[in-house]
């Protein structure tokens, strides 16, 4: 399955192009045109067979979070700074993969025995923790993983039944549905699909290539936030693991268009697909800057919920990345001029 190509693959923000290469040989032959920019989106046209085709244009991001080293110890350790949303209570004793040959490190911090009073329980901050990649001193260290090398976590893609675990969900479990939208039939839309860059410090690729491309509706794919865990008391969940495809109504980057959600839901309930409404007004995804570009483009947001993202091991339910799959290809399916038009 091409999740777990992408997954174990290595692009902190910045530094997609392992994850790009990944793309671009699972897309070759099932596009019309294919071209990587100057900042590293890749944008891929499956022209529609419709008579007057909308420009769909599909996004979803390849970068992922991480560390990036901005100094070295004398004694061999890497001093590291956070790249994109992570959570430094997620962070010690764990496994990473460090620049781009993937050199194994380990995230060091005091050991539990020498925690006195209320050491037991502080939150390390990220500033206080380093990286230790076995280097003797400060010039073999820097000689491994020079200034701006970037590490991510050293997570293996594996499957539990109907469930797998893996990094970087949010958002290679996008990724991989729009792969899977490009190598199915031709749909009566225009597909442009973008996997774009540097999602996860402020939209950055999604932006140029809305403007680039001009498309006259936009929707990210996302793997989104899942908590559904047990709670000390009763609260709704942002998503539900199981629950089906999330539709988001509003984050903190944008409103999603009514007419498109409307569609996405109507879909939904006439093929029997399980849908999920995501609870409003948390996060942001590449659709804050889709629709903002150029005059204003519909645009909205469908997700894959993920258990644990930005952690070393998210988990997503492959019956709703299948369904995500189902629900935006029938919903584009159904695309028309009309759709978006203003009565």
């Amino acid at each position: 399955m091409i999740l777990k190509e992408l997954s174990e693959a290595i692009g902190v923000s910045g530094q997609e192009g392992p994850v790009r290469a990944v793309i671009l040989d699972a897309i070759r032959g099932h596009v019309d045109e294919v071209e990587v920019d100057t900042l590293g989106n890749v944008l891929a046209l499956k022209r529609g067979t419709g008579p007057e085709p909308v420009r769909a244009m599909v996004a979803a991001h390849m970068d992922e979070i991480g560390l990036m080293v901005v100094g070295h110890d004398s004694d061999g350790f890497l001093r590291v700074s956070q790249v994109g949303g992570i959570d430094a209570r997620l962070l010690p004793g764990k496994v990473l993969r460090v620049g781009p040959e993937g050199i194994p490190g380990v995230i060091g911090i005091k050991p539990v025995h020498l925690l006195k009073g209320d050491e037991y329980k502080k939150v390390p901050k990220l500033d206080s923790l380093v990286i230790d990649i076995g280097a003797k001193n400060k010039d073999e260290a820097r000689g491994l993983a020079p200034l701006g090398t970037c590490a991510t976590f050293g997570t293996t893609y594996r499957e539990f039944g109907p469930t797998v675990s893996g990094k970087a969900f949010d958002d290679r479990a996008g990724c991989a549905v729009l792969v899977e939208l490009l190598r199915g039939e031709r749909l009566p839309c225009d597909l442009h699909a973008v996997f774009t860059v540097q999602e996860e410090v402020g939209l950055r690729g999604a932006r140029v290539a809305a403007f680039k491309i001009a498309p006259d509706c936009g929707c990210a794919l996302e793997g989104t936030i899942c908590d559904d865990i047990p709670k000390d008391k009763d609260a709704s969940p942002t998503t539900e693991m199981g629950g089906g495809p999330a539709i988001t109504v509003m984050d903190r980057s944008f409103v999603a268009d009514r007419r498109l959600v409307e569609l996405l839901i109507g879909t939904a309930e006439d093929l029997g697909i399980p849908y999920q409404i995501k609870r409003p007004g948390i996060g942001g995804t590449d659709a804050g800057a889709i629709h903002r570009s150029r005059g204003g483009v519909p645009s909205v947001t469908v997700a894959v919920p993920c258990r644990y993202i930005h952690s070393p091991a998210a988990l997503l339910s492959l019956d709703d990345f299948d369904n995500t799959v189902r629900l935006m290809r029938e919903s584009l399916s159904r695309l028309t001029q009309r759709t978006l038009r203003r009565e």
